[in-house]
């Protein structure tokens, strides 16, 4: 009977909580609305204040499980249980982040140890399983702001931590209990934090050198999983697209790109073996007399295994770099447990062969200047992006192909992330999809240009090749590694004091009465 009036009086929290994940979901695109995320935070911290540790755990499940049915409901094109059952399983992420904060919030440095373990809650989601999913990072919603420029500074990583500390700092200055010299020093601090982003600059000069290229949107026959139609029109389409633009750059209307970017399964069958499509593609290498970056899917390298890659199509000696997706997507590109999963789950029939990770980073000389090539979801991998921002990329490259989730809200969500990662790594960043969102993202994230969804789209763009690098490159994964440690040395900490008597107030944590705050759940 304890337990069940425990958990009624818990109910209200987590109703209140399932509101702050819904508006930290309204936080990013489509509906682009970054303050949320201030906003979500510490009322996510309210109710976590004085709970018990199953009760924060509840609490940070309901916040965690709206938070991504908000974010992804365009995973409901593969199934609505797909949908849910990614929800559930990141939601319960942050039932472990309500469990730890319900007892780091007491600790007398709660302040630091709750950002901290924030951070160390969004490493992860994006590392398990299976490589994880780091489409929930509260940077990701900050292009647009003056806070997201400290990208270039701290990275992602580093970013989120200040984001949920501003989080912090709001929830300090409104909580009741706070003193006063306690709310004084966080409203400064939160003011501080936001005026002094504002004067960061953002550098967008080149090393004197640079290049034009055109990143060509073919588009495709259909939405949804049914997104390649016939696979040879995906591929006539980029080709016919690219003899177009030949035609513009003889009469004079286009200037002549030194590189021509097709996007991921611009060619869905393999060009290696495929007669008719390898001539399509040299047709368009020989229109425009120049190399193409081909995405296509390569059969191998063993029986029913396949990889998505980027190869260098050169006018004079034909294929040459490739470059193999290190991030193919799980029960996107490859099954896990295949073997026991299909004979239950007949729609995974329907990815076909597995898709194995490259090895190597995408890095491709082209021409005299170093290009990084990230294919689609993996540009959300801090790992993949370091390494060809560490390698030496001058100029980045997407290759993408979002018809699955086309005007789901999807598209927005990966330019919003790819924006991020040009302020992140101080590089203009060139995008081609088979059907939207390509463009062209400034090294300080300004977008110069932005396709529409389901259109052909060319354009060509004339960029600086770029050699310094940011703060954040230089830095690497340091910020995340010393950040996810010390939240959850915090954890530790705080779980420890739970053992001994508490004889004062340690620092004005946000402890409430005992009868209204304490819910052993």
């Amino acid at each position: 009977m304890e337990r069940l009036k425990a958990l009624v009086r818990i109910l209200p929290r987590v109703a209140v909580a399932v509101g702050a994940g819904a508006l930290l979901g309204l936080a990013y695109q489509p509906h682009d609305h970054p303050w949320l995320a201030i906003a979500a935070v510490p009322l996510l911290l309210a109710m976590l204040n004085g709970v018990s540790m199953k009760g924060g755990f509840l609490v940070g499940a309901g916040f965690g499980i709206t938070y991504y049915a908000v974010l992804v409901p365009w995973l409901t094109v593969i199934g609505g249980d797909a949908a849910i059952a990614l929800a559930i399983l990141e939601g319960l992420f942050y039932g472990v982040f309500g469990a730890l904060a319900s007892q780091t919030l007491k600790h007398k440095l709660w302040m630091l140890w709750v950002p901290c373990l924030w951070v160390a809650t969004e490493y992860a989601t994006g590392s398990v399983p299976f490589g994880g999913f780091p489409w929930g990072r509260l940077a990701w919603a900050f292009a647009d702001s003056p806070l997201g420029k400290l990208a270039s500074l701290v990275g992602i990583a580093g970013l989120s931590f200040v984001l949920a500390l501003l989080g912090v700092l709001v929830y300090a200055v409104l909580r009741r209990r706070s003193a006063l010299s306690l709310r004084a020093v966080s409203l400064v601090a939160g003011i501080a934090i936001v005026g002094l982003s504002s004067l960061v600059t953002l550098s967008t000069e080149g090393n004197g050198k640079t290049v034009t290229a055109a990143m060509i949107q073919g588009n495709v026959p259909g939405k949804g999983l049914e997104f390649l139609g016939r696979a040879r029109t995906v591929t006539k389409n980029h080709m016919n697209a690219t003899l177009d633009l030949e035609k513009q750059i003889e009469a004079g209307s286009q200037v002549k790109p030194d590189l021509v970017i097709w996007p991921e399964n611009s060619t869905d069958i393999d060009p290696y073996k495929d007669f008719e499509t390898k001539q399509d593609i040299e047709a368009a290498v020989q229109a425009v007399k120049v190399p193409i970056l081909v995405g296509a899917v390569t059969e191998g390298p063993g029986p029913n295994e396949r990889q998505t890659t980027g190869i260098v199509w050169d006018p004079a000696t034909g294929p040459g770099q490739r470059y193999a997706k290190r991030h193919p997507v799980p029960f996107g590109e490859y099954i896990p447990f295949r073997d026991q999963l299909l004979p239950y789950i007949k729609r995974l029939e329907m990815i076909g062969r597995q898709t194995i990770p490259g090895v190597g980073p995408g890095l491709m000389p082209i021409k005299g200047v170093m290009y990084g090539d990230l294919i689609c979801f993996e540009l959300a991998y801090d790992n993949v992006v370091s390494d060809v921002a560490k390698g030496g990329a001058q100029i980045l490259i997407v290759q993408t192909n979002n018809a699955t989730y086309g005007d789901t809200g999807q598209p927005e969500q990966q330019f919003a992330i790819t924006r991020m990662r040009a302020i992140e790594t101080g590089r203009t960043v060139l995008i081609a999809s088979t059907s939207g969102i390509s463009g062209v993202i400034n090294p300080d994230g300004k977008v110069e240009h932005k396709s529409g969804q389901f259109v052909p789209d060319v354009y060509v763009a004339k960029v600086p090749v770029r050699d310094q690098k940011t703060l954040a490159t230089t830095l690497g994964g340091w910020p995340q590694w010393i950040l996810t440690g010390l939240g959850i040395l915090g954890a530790v900490l705080a779980l420890l004091a739970r053992r001994k008597p508490r004889t004062e107030d340690p620092g004005n944590p946000p402890a409430a009465t005992p009868d209204r705050a304490k819910v052993p759940v």
